[in-house]
């Protein structure tokens, strides 16, 4: 199962390239509300992983 995981991430992996041509923009990297979604997830992982800790 491992390796069928391993497998399908590298074959999605090979669309998954950048831009080539970089003289259209200002070069700028779009930072959007995703991120904190990202943050507040970690955060609330982290926060049930300390109780499971100590309950322990």
């Amino acid at each position: 199962m491992k390796k069928i995981m391993i497998i399908l991430t590298l074959l999605i992996s090979l669309n998954a390239f950048a831009q080539s041509d970089m003289d259209d923009g200002d070069g700028t990297v779009p930072v959007d509300g995703g991120i904190s979604i990202l943050l507040l997830a970690g955060a609330a992982y982290g926060v049930k992983r300390v109780r499971e800790y100590r309950k322990r």
